[in-house]
């Protein structure tokens, strides 16, 4: 079932309701703006990496990715019930946790048709008790969840683009570690950032210390006097 804060997104991007949920070449889209489809996908974009590359054919395409950089979770007694608790999630997502997704992306982006939007947003969600069994493991379900403000918004349409997300004081050649550090993440984030450029060609491997791979980004000066 839709929930509310994919709605408010839809309105968000929409100019008018009669542009939303419309069908363009046999795949129903959010919302159509022009010439412009707009996919907004709160999970894996690797569930609609298919839809896209047939999309971007013949159409111009934006992939809103929204995450979480705080989320308000209200528990219920119930359906209908009153509330019972609100506590914040101590998970905030930034703009690094696109990673986690782009992984199974890169296939896809960057492409000259294709925009990925991330928007940082902050929610809330709402929630139900459920009986813990031995094959769900949570004692609740997500009954809906609701936009409540829109923090932050970034735009993607190059590889030099996401580039621009390592750290400014980053040595010209760098490891996963190095990322982590100035960038105050864990290192297993910093690698699937390190495996994405690497798969955009934004950065190259161009040696080992000890059993950390060495990386140098691709800069136009890299390109030259490669």
């Amino acid at each position: 079932m839709e929930s509310t804060l994919h709605r408010q997104l839809k309105a968000l991007y929409a100019g008018d309701e009669s542009a939303q949920e419309v069908e363009v070449d046999g795949y129903r889209i959010d919302v159509v703006d022009g010439g412009e489809l707009i996919e907004i996908q709160r999970a894996s974009l690797s569930s609609i990496r298919t839809k896209v590359e047939v999309l971007l054919r013949s159409h111009r395409v934006t992939v809103v990715k929204p995450l979480a950089a705080r989320k308000l979770l209200i528990k219920r007694a119930g359906k209908g019930r009153a509330i019972t608790s609100k506590r914040y999630s101590p998970v905030r997502q930034t703009i690094y946790d696109l990673f986690l997704e782009l992984v199974h992306f890169v296939p896809v982006f960057p492409h000259p048709r294709l925009t990925l939007e991330v928007v940082l947003t902050e929610q809330e969600e709402f929630r139900l008790p459920r009986r813990k069994t031995r094959f769900r493991g949570k004692d609740y379900r997500v009954e809906d969840r609701f936009l409540t403000d829109v923090t932050g918004r970034r735009i993607f349409r190059t590889a030099d683009d996401l580039l621009e997300l390592l750290p400014d004081d980053l040595p010209a050649e760098f490891t996963t570690d190095d990322i982590a550090r100035l960038k105050s993440i864990p290192r297993w984030l910093a690698q699937k950032m390190a495996y994405c450029l690497r798969k955009i060609e934004a950065i190259q491997v161009v040696g080992k210390a000890g059993n950390a791979m060495v990386y140098r980004a691709e800069t136009d000066e890299w390109r030259i006097a490669s």
